[in-house]
């Protein structure tokens, strides 16, 4: 298992109603750590302990969807009661389930910089980007897409402020902290840094991704 950084305490959720089949659990209006934690944290607990009624659990990087059936005789009410149970005993220390070394190939086009507006050689940038492992934050936004973090304060840059109109599968984004994989063809206003062979979305497969929100990666130069 990877060591990451120390569980703090959960920050307290809002639970929002979402029209007459849905709600989602907030644990934050912006992207934290803590917040994130809480939301994986929230979603495996309703994957090992299922609410009845509800149909769809999507954890997202601050929150979690839930869709529920209503014409099944299930309430807002009472699924809303179930999860303040739920939440009242949800910790963050659960072990991380899966690892994962993935190889990059450092030939981004933004790399440089990147690089320079850090502060740092190109070879310092890609040292301290690979020097501890993050946690996958989510998965979504595209079929595959991984976003990945929290990066230190030292390597937190803004987003590009021009969109690229199209990047490859396998490419490795960074920007707000995170690195992102994508794993279909899209436009990016993210910094291309690199790319990888690691594929994450495979329509034919059993199970279409192989990432899940939790799991840690260690990023390693491709040889």
């Amino acid at each position: 298992m990877v060591a990451l950084s120390a569980p703090q305490a959960l920050p307290t959720p809002t639970i929002v109603p979402l029209g007459d089949s849905a709600l989602l659990v907030r644990f934050g209006s912006t992207l934290t750590d803590q917040a994130n934690r809480a939301a994986i944290a929230l979603a495996l607990a309703l994957d090992r302990s299922p609410i009845a009624g509800v149909v769809e659990v999507v954890p997202s990087l601050v929150s979690v969807l839930l869709r529920y059936e209503p014409a099944a005789g299930t309430s807002l009410g009472t699924i809303a009661g179930e999860l303040r149970l739920l939440l009242s005993v949800l910790d963050d220390s659960a072990p991380v389930t899966t690892s994962w070394v993935i190889p990059i190939r450092f030939d981004g086009p933004d790399l440089e910089a990147v690089s320079a507006a850090l502060g740092m050689a190109s070879s310092q940038f890609v040292a301290a980007h690979n020097a501890r492992p993050l946690r996958v934050l989510a998965t979504g936004f595209a079929p595959g897409f991984v976003y990945c973090g929290l990066h230190a304060d030292e390597l937190v840059l803004p987003r590009r402020t021009e969109v690229r109109p199209a990047v490859p599968p396998g490419s490795v984004l960074f920007a707000a902290g995170q690195t992102a994989i994508t794993a279909t063809a899209m436009p990016t206003g993210w910094h291309v840094i690199g790319s990888t062979d690691f594929a994450n979305f495979d329509p034919s497969g059993e199970l279409p991704t192989r990432l899940n929100a939790g799991d840690v990666l260690t990023f390693e130069v491709a040889p």
